[in-house]
């Protein structure tokens, strides 16, 4: 079922320009899912769910000591 919706000139504007021979309904959908896409919601579900202990703390230190070696020796 389709709905009516208002949008600024300046929305409609935009999908316009991106509509081709698209829908308005493809275009708004297709922007919805790579938003979706590129928020890292899967990486987000994870955090905090692993303790920090004295092993993972020393392993982070050493392996930022080592970017920090390797970003002076390569750039």
């Amino acid at each position: 079922m389709a709905k009516t919706i208002m949008v600024s000139n300046e929305a409609y504007e935009e999908l316009k320009s991106r509509k081709a021979e698209r829908s308005f309904s493809e275009v708004i959908m297709n922007m919805l899912n790579a938003k979706k896409n590129k928020t890292g919601n899967g990486l987000k579900s994870c955090l905090g769910l692993l303790k920090k202990d004295k092993e993972s703390e020393e392993i982070e230190k050493s392996l930022k000591e080592e970017w920090k070696k390797w970003n002076k020796k390569y750039v």
